[in-house]
């Protein structure tokens, strides 16, 4: 039956993604239109990601996830994933995903609130999902962060750079969002990211320091409006070390600093 539904809306997704609004990140930019395959591919991910976080919340009333997507190649930097969301479910109700995302191409960004099936929609690099489990206080502190519109875009920048410096104020990318959003969460007397930052400082948070030579800089800084390296100190920036917020450096930090269970995936053959 839920196979037949697959089916049954992939022409109406078709005709959603002609005409939605380019907004990615995490996943590439290239102008090519989604195939019925790839629609369904998505759906299917989806759908089994649904299954799974419904199996936890029968089991531990699970109710909040940090949920991870592979829609980029990331795998000569070290890193298996590449964009972050807040997973969430209120009352009975479908689980839905609030992220941050750029308009494809700019630095332009915006907070989203969708369902499993668009997150996981079309142009994935592997199609992949992943997940941290957060501690019962965590999900609360964080349930109640997500579901009020205030607090959720308190501490969101519009200038979105995707390598923006981890404690930088200039840029926010979408995983750094994510964080500073958990910090906000966890500390009630957070009202700026300045100090979201210095809380992750003190639970020990640590970026992902990327190795990028002074071509690869350059290149993206003419090439992309959606990548700068103005933010990095110079003493790190120059000597080719670009420290920024990663999946793979959250997935690592949350269960060491007792915040989340470990890390679980899904993949479809």
């Amino acid at each position: 039956m839920k196979q037949v539904l697959i089916r049954t809306t992939l022409a109406a997704l078709v005709a959603f993604t002609a005409f939605a609004p380019a907004a990615h990140a995490g996943r590439s930019c290239e102008s090519r239109q989604p195939t019925p395959q790839t629609i369904e591919r998505g759906m299917t991910l989806a759908q089994r990601t649904s299954e799974a976080l419904d199996a936890e919340h029968a089991k531990n009333g699970t109710r909040v996830v940090v949920l991870a997507r592979a829609g980029q190649d990331l795998g000569k930097y070290g890193l298996r994933y590449s964009h972050l969301g807040m997973a969430y479910k209120k009352g009975e109700g479908p689980w839905r995903v609030l992220h941050k995302l750029n308009q494809c191409g700019t630095a332009v960004s915006a907070i989203w609130n969708q369902g499993l099936g668009e997150f996981f929609l079309d142009d994935l690099w592997r199609y992949e999902a992943a997940w941290v489990v957060p501690q019962p206080l965590v999900q609360q502190r964080l349930l109640a962060q997500v579901t009020d519109a205030q607090r959720r875009s308190a501490l969101h920048v519009r200038e979105y750079n995707m390598v923006s410096y981890v404690w930088g104020r200039k840029y926010q990318q979408s995983n750094q969002w994510v964080v500073e959003q958990l910090a906000m969460a966890m500390e009630d007397s957070i009202r700026t990211r300045e100090q979201a930052q210095a809380w992750l400082q003190f639970k020990g948070y640590e970026p992902t320091t990327l190795r990028l030579g002074p071509l690869t800089r350059l290149g993206g800084r003419v090439g992309s409006a959606n990548v700068a390296f103005d933010d990095h100190p110079n003493e790190k920036r120059f000597s080719d070390r670009i420290e920024t917020v990663t999946v793979d450096s959250v997935f690592a930090w949350m269960p060491r600093a007792g915040l989340a269970d470990p890390v679980q995936t899904l993949r479809l053959p």
